[in-house]
Parts: C-alpha cells; structure tokens; sequence
C-alpha cells in the first residue's frame, strides 16, 4: 500500500507539473512561431505554423529601427542594476546574519517590508528625487531605483542562506588570522552561489521586462529600454503584430541564456558541498 501511495502521489505531481509547463509553453510557442509570419497570417491562423515563413519581422527590428540601442540599453541598465545588487545584498546578508542583536533584526524586517510594500506606490516622491538629483532622462537615474527593488528579495534570500553556512567555517578562518572581507570573499561567497543566481534570475525577470520607471523617467529616443521602445509599436488603428513579436521574442532569449548558465552553477553550488560529515 505505501509503494502503491507513494506512486499516485508521483502521478499527481508529474500531471501538475506538466500542466503547468503547458501553461508556461503554449504561450511562449505561439509568440516564436507568429513572429515568423506575416500580419495577415497572424490573424487567420495564429495557432498554426506560418505558411510560409518569414523573418521579415525580424530584419524590421534590426535594420532601420531604433531597436539594437533599446536592446544594448536594457542589457547595461539590467546588468548594472544586478551586480549591485548582488554586491549591497550579500554584505548585508553577511552583517545581518553574523550580527545577533536586536538591531540586526530590525534591519531584517526592515528588507522585509520591502518585499510587502510595492515601490510603485512612491512613484511620485521618487520623481521628484531623481529630478532634484539631476537624473529624469538619463539610463543612470535607474539604477537607484532598480537596487531599491531587488534589495529586499537579495537581502532575504542570502541571509537565509548564509545563516545555514557552518559557524565553524568562519570561525577557523578567523583563528587563522583571514579578516572579515577575507573570509567574505574565500569562504562566504562561494558557498552562496547558488542564492546568488536565484536572486540575479529573480531580479533579471523583473527588471527586463519592467515598463513603469522608464515611462516616467526617460524621455529620449536613444535612451529607452527595449520594453519602452515596444510600446511604440502598438499605433491607434493598427498593429505591427510581426514586429512586436519578433521584438519579444528576441527580448527573452538574455532571459533564457542567464537562466540555464545560473542553473548550471546552481548545480554546481550544490554539489560542491563545502562541509562533508
């Protein structure tokens, strides 16, 4: 009876889990396949295989078109954005979870509340601070922001993880004569890999595909991000459907790419395993 429980158990989690895979990739096919038809076909078969294929949509995006700055304009923003991040967070993570004291908490739940208060609702408070700082229309003026929305999902997620890190580790590091950096750097760092690429590939997903700072704060043509610059797209009386789709399309391939590198040092953290026994 236990083997015959255990195996519908496996079922039942196997037909979730393919269900919603269908409903993560059903969407996704259909986005690839109609950005390889023309915009009449889109509108007779748009669940079909284009017939005949095109790229049409695809040349319109990088010859012609303002697309290649959007592009390059959302990778340095987002990168910039997730290596401070990474960096501000895993200090804090550190001091938080070596510092046992009332305050330390404080500062903990102080990360928290971000994550239950959206960043949106200061929108106005945060544009008149970006404009007194000289910032409104320049890529710069986003990256406050942006550390501002990953820090409370960074600081939670490395400081759960670092605080299951052996003391003893740092402490013979210490013995040793390692300084606190030291120790950060050799030992701590490593051993977190793993939190590390799941709050870059949060934070990636977020900050990609984030549409509201750029309206409000960026103005020029050769400053938008690639989400802003799509929203050009949709006219009044008609649609480049092709063009949109092709746009998206190529906006989640730095998506995917990061995913499957941090999943292979996920992996890789995983099993190296600093303490055995």
């Amino acid at each position: 009876m236990g083997k015959v429980h255990v195996r519908g158990r496996n079922i039942w989690s196997h037909l979730i889990l393919i269900t919603w895979s269908a409903l993560v990739m059903i969407p996704l096919w259909i986005m690839v396949v109609n950005s390889f038809k023309t915009r009449l076909a889109i509108y007779r078969s748009p669940f079909g295989l284009p017939n005949p294929w095109t790229v049409q949509g695809y040349l319109a995006v990088f010859t012609g078109s303002s697309f290649p700055r959007y592009f390059l304009n959302s990778i340095m923003i987002t990168s910039a954005s997730i290596g401070v991040i990474l960096l501000c967070a895993s200090l804090a993570a550190y001091a938080i979870a070596r510092w046992n004291s009332p305050l330390s908490k404080g500062v903990f739940l102080f990360f928290l509340a971000g994550l239950m208060v959206p960043i949106r609702i200061g929108s106005i408070n945060l544009l008149i601070l970006i404009r007194d700082l000289g910032l409104m229309d320049q890529l710069i003026g986003l990256l406050p922001i942006y550390v501002a929305m990953g820090m409370p999902v960074g600081v939670f997620v490395l400081t759960e993880f670092i605080r299951t890190v052996p003391a003893e580790l740092t402490q013979a590091a210490h013995i040793d004569g390692a300084s606190r950096l030291r120790i950060f750097l050799q030992i701590i760092l490593p051993l977190t890999r793993p939190a590390m690429a799941t709050v870059a590939i949060f934070n990636l997903v977020v900050l990609w595909n984030d549409l509201w700072f750029p309206l409000i704060f960026i103005r020029s043509e050769t400053r938008r991000t690639l989400m802003l610059g799509v929203t050009r797209l949709f006219g009044q009386y008609q649609t480049d459907w092709t063009r949109i789709l092709s746009t998206l399309t190529i906006a989640t391939v730095p998506i995917i790419l990061l995913y499957i590198l941090m999943a292979r040092q996920f992996i890789r953290g995983l099993t190296a395993g600093a303490v055995k026994g």
